[in-house]
């Protein structure tokens, strides 16, 4: 297995630390405001590495984040807390909040079936363990204390630009005006922020430096050491993670730890919207609600995000969501077919779907190529579909439908079961009607088809059936 590891640009085969589980770090979301589309993309693209390690035969220990404390407006670590600012926008607690988009976050994997991480962790769940690890920080001599808060200072980590390739001289050459002027240097970091003395928040702790809240980076950190051990084998995120919050991690990890933090590093590229980023300006920050109402389902959207790859920009347009609606279509209408053929031809009809799934697999053995894993199906469908019934058996039919859904989470096998015995009736009056040449009665069947969702392809080896 392949795959593009951020830490050393390149593409590297993979090595798992041990022979039976792979310890994998997934960076979770922020619950301070509905998901939106760009959001769920990149945990799509981790779903699909967890899918291909397991069918590589690994166990795979994964841990995923809830950021509900200390994600401040500004990554610079200025600004208020998003929690805070959801809570105002709102006009609830902070912990309202929480709950509510924690709530909406885990509905909406269970719409894009995404496979749960084995360890889900909320960073207000976990303050003492992000205490202790500043802790280990500061007898290591890697912190100081300023008005507002404890903070990491960069210049104890040689290493700290080496990650994301930062300009360090030019980012104090760059500081602005108003930058806090008691930092030691501009790429140091909050490790925890001190309450304002003037307000009562809703998430603030007692800590050895003074009341307050974790700052944002520290959480993964803390988590990821206590789960899943000192180094991890894989750290995914966002390329918009790599310069600031990664970096950090790596920094203040392996200052605490004095071991390499993660082997390997994968990062998911940006959506865009009709060619540009999402922006509230540009009212195209989409949910899957939005995608609901325009009669699109969350697999459609699955199907969408599976025909690029993770580390190139996606596009999203409601014609290129249509496309992607219309190709999960035609997969159904394959998987349909099972219904309608022999349990077993003892024919060599399987073959060329056993070959696609190898051939799926492989592609995403090569850096989770999944266009081509996409394309390999597509082949073997098609050709499919031109068979002769008495050709296909079912039980190749299963197994083809069975490895893409378990590579790919479509539940195709799911989202197409068989018809009901009234319906199979109307589809033999409708041959009966077809064989008599009773036209007027064979378009009325159909219609009535029609009405119970089911439509039907004409063929030299009869009618096929499918769900509209």
């Amino acid at each position: 297995m392949q795959l593009h590891n951020t830490a050393s640009a390149k593409t590297e085969q993979f090595i798992p630390i041990s022979d039976d589980v792979v310890t994998l770090y997934t960076c979770g979301p922020t619950v301070y405001s509905e998901p939106l589309i760009g959001n769920w993309v990149t945990y799509l693209r981790w779903d699909l590495l967890v899918r291909t390690l397991r069918a590589n035969n690994y166990a795979v220990n994964r841990v995923m984040n809830i950021t509900d404390v200390g994600h401040l407006t500004s990554d610079a670590d200025e600004g208020e807390d998003k929690m805070e600012k959801g809570a105002r926008r709102e006009g609830v607690t902070a912990w309202e909040v929480a709950e509510r988009y924690t709530n909406r976050f885990l509905e909406g994997m269970t719409a894009l079936n995404l496979l749960p991480p084995e360890t889900l962790s909320k960073a207000t769940e976990h303050i003492q363990e992000q205490i202790a690890l500043i802790q280990q920080l500061e007898v290591g001599g890697h912190t100081y204390v300023i008005d507002d808060g404890v903070y990491f200072d960069t210049a104890t980590f040689p290493s700290y630009a080496n990650f994301a390739h930062l300009d360090l001289e030019a980012m104090k050459a760059g500081a602005r005006v108003e930058f806090n002027s008691q930092k030691h240097n501009p790429s140091d970091f909050a490790l925890w922020k001190f309450s304002p003395k003037d307000q009562k928040r809703d998430m603030e702790w007692e800590s050895p430096w003074g009341k307050g809240f974790p700052g944002w980076h520290i959480e993964c950190s803390a988590m990821a050491i206590k789960y899943l051990g000192e180094t991890l084998d894989i750290h995914t995120g966002g390329i918009d993670h790599i310069p600031v919050h990664h970096t950090n991690e790596i920094a203040q990890s392996e200052a605490a730890t004095g071991k390499r933090f993660a082997n390997y590093w994968l990062h998911a590229n940006f959506l865009l919207v009709n060619g540009t980023k999402i922006s509230k300006s540009l009212e195209n920050g989409f949910t899957l609600a939005d995608l609901g109402e325009k009669g699109f389902t969350p697999l459609d959207f699955r199907m969408f995000v599976l025909q690029s790859h993770y580390r190139t920009e996606s596009n999203f347009t409601w014609e290129n969501l249509e496309a992607a609606a219309n190709r999960l279509h035609h997969w159904k209408a394959v998987a349909c077919l099972r219904h309608q053929v022999a349990p077993s031809s003892n024919s060599d009809g399987g073959s060329q779907l056993l070959a696609a799934s190898h051939a799926a697999l492989e592609a995403l053995c090569d850096d989770l190529n999944s266009p081509l894993a996409l394309a390999h199906f597509d082949k073997a469908f098609d050709e499919l579909e031109r068979k002769d019934k008495s050709t296909i058996d079912a039980s190749s039919i299963e197994s083809a439908l069975a490895t893409a859904d378990d590579l790919l989470g479509l539940k195709l096998l799911d989202t197409t079961p068989d018809i009901s015995d009234e319906l199979k009736q109307v589809l033999i009056e409708r041959e009966r009607a077809r064989e008599l040449r009773d036209w007027e009665r064979s378009d009325a069947l159909r219609v009535q088809l029609a009405e119970g969702g089911i439509g039907l392809d004409d063929t030299p080896s009869g009618a096929r059936w499918y769900y509209l």
